[in-house]
């Protein structure tokens, strides 16, 4: 803990590899996605039926897969929850349009196919079925809350800090969620709807903890006028890094505890907030920090070279001024 209590770390000298690491990570989630034909959606946005089935002898899933073969459709049937449970996901696509009795056309074609096939005694756990256009207008509200989310967060910070600073927060919130779709695609989990309320959840996550090192920049800056943007945010970085790490750390254990009991059903969306929880912490030290500095520079430099009337020599002594205390 001695490291937290002083620590003097120029994290900047990392931003490059960190960059190249974040950059490789979502190219390859990316890829993977592309060459899927897209992101796996679960029942909630795709449509369709899902059963899961309890049986009270263990049954294979290929002899579920074969009593299901007279069911049309493409067909998933998989393992669900503790393997000692005997219990077996079924998911079937939408056969009908949304016409009343055509919901459970698939749910009942599968209990008829089982007790056909003599597969034992079983039980239904639980049915979902939506129909395609409840999925199509989730899917549109899942995107459309994402993307207040985000606009709600640029005009915020945007407001509370600095312009620059807003467009630091949104590149590290569109990078944690790049490399949250990312994991999960690689890892075989569906966009579902708890994994779209986990991914607003990580986002306000990621905003909390960039705001803390952002604030305090801003009272570094009083102090510090007269040293370049990127020497106040590593030490602002520095200064706020017992707090980041220690926050990540219990709720990831907390989040961690979801994962392992919380069930079946809660392990995409504790998936997504652990995956979250690190990204969100990684992108706060290197991308959002690293992006606002970036970006004041920038500004700094156009406003330099907009000002008429200055000499070179002026414009040299004043381009150093902006870099060092008008950065922004």
């Amino acid at each position: 803990m001695q490291i937290f209590r002083t620590p003097n770390i120029n994290f900047f000298r990392w931003r490059s590899q960190a960059i190249g690491v974040s950059t490789l990570v979502i190219l390859v989630g990316v890829g993977t996605i592309w060459s899927g034909g897209g992101l796996p959606l679960g029942i909630d946005f795709s449509g369709g039926t899902a059963v899961v089935v309890r049986f009270v002898e263990r049954t294979p899933e290929e002899a579920v897969r074969t009593a299901l073969s007279g069911v049309p459709g493409e067909k998933v049937v998989q393992q669900y929850g503790d393997p000692a449970e005997n219990e077996v996901l079924i998911r079937l696509p939408q056969i009908a349009e949304e016409t009343g009795s055509s919901l459970d056309q698939g749910a009942n074609a599968v209990i008829e196919a089982i007790e056909s096939a003599a597969l034992g005694e079983f039980e239904i756990q639980s049915t979902d079925i939506v129909g395609p256009v409840i999925g199509r207008e989730l899917q549109q509200k899942g995107v459309y809350a994402t993307l207040a989310a985000l606009a709600g967060i640029l005009v915020y910070v945007g407001i509370r800090f600095r312009f620059s600073f807003a467009v630091g927060a949104i590149v590290a919130v569109f990078h944690d969620i790049l490399v949250t779709l990312t994991f999960l695609t690689l890892f075989g989990y569906e966009l579902s709807l708890n994994v779209v309320a986990a991914i607003l959840t990580i986002t306000g996550y990621s905003v909390n903890d960039t705001i803390v090192i952002f604030d305090r920049v801003r009272e570094n800056l009083r102090s510090m006028r007269r040293d370049k943007l990127e020497l106040v945010v590593n030490r602002s970085v520095n200064q706020t890094l017992a707090r980041t790490i220690i926050t990540s750390a219990t709720t990831s254990l907390a989040v961690l505890a979801l994962f392992l009991f919380g069930g079946e059903v809660l392990h995409g969306f504790a998936f997504t907030m652990l995956v979250g929880i690190i990204s969100g912490t990684y992108s706060t030290v290197f991308i959002a920090a690293s992006t606002a500095v970036f970006v004041s520079e920038r500004r700094a430099k156009q406003q330099i070279s907009t000002e008429p009337g200055l000499t070179a020599s002026r414009k040299k002594r004043s381009r150093r001024q902006k870099m060092k205390v008008r950065a922004s």
